[in-house]
């Protein structure tokens, strides 16, 4: 049995809860949900924790409750304190790279200008992670960047959202068993 930290990024606060920079917390919402998970603010860890088994594997489901650009702190104290290697970390965040609905799955990388990503680097000293980019489009000109993800999405979109997160999940059972190929070539065919 391995254990597996999931963290969705977002910010804290009810006043961020519906914005695209929160898509991360969505994803992980709808995982507890459907693992009938609840979360507790665990304030070693600042942040809300979930832990369920899944398969033969325990999962360590992350918010953390400092804002983005310090998520790190939280992702770094929780896989020290349980000894989950970085291969085990899966990072769930928005991605203004890809179209709205597009959600896609890596391993390793940079940063690309996202504040939460720069910090788990920074923190853990490491790039090699899991992601899963869930796509939130781009507003078209860097200037906007900030006030875009801090926004809510339309309808539409809020609903092409869901349902990239309900694509991620189904290729979590493949994820956590090791099977990465297989899981990308199916989320990267929708």
């Amino acid at each position: 049995m391995a254990n597996w930290l999931i963290a969705g990024l977002g910010n804290p606060g009810p006043q961020y809860e519906h914005t695209r920079h929160n898509v991360g917390f969505w994803w992980l919402d709808q995982l507890a949900h459907d693992l009938s998970a609840t979360f507790f603010v665990d304030s070693k860890f600042n942040g809300q924790l979930a832990q369920c088994q899944f398969s033969e594997h325990k999962l360590f489901l992350l918010k953390p409750l400092v804002f983005m650009n310090r998520s790190g702190q939280s992702v770094a104290a929780l896989a020290n304190f349980y000894k989950i290697p970085l291969t085990n970390t899966l990072i769930i965040h928005d991605e203004l790279d890809l179209a709205t609905g597009i959600a896609r799955l890596k391993r390793g990388g940079g940063h690309g200008g996202h504040n939460g990503l720069r910090d788990i680097i920074t923190q853990t000293g490491s790039k090699d992670f899991l992601r899963c980019r869930l796509g939130i489009d781009h507003p078209g000109d860097s200037r906007h960047v900030a006030d875009y993800v801090l926004s809510k999405p339309s309808q539409p979109d809020r609903q092409l959202i869901l349902t990239a997160i309900d694509n991620s999940l189904r290729v979590l059972p493949d994820i956590v068993s090791g099977n990465l190929d297989k899981a990308m070539n199916w989320l990267h065919s929708q």
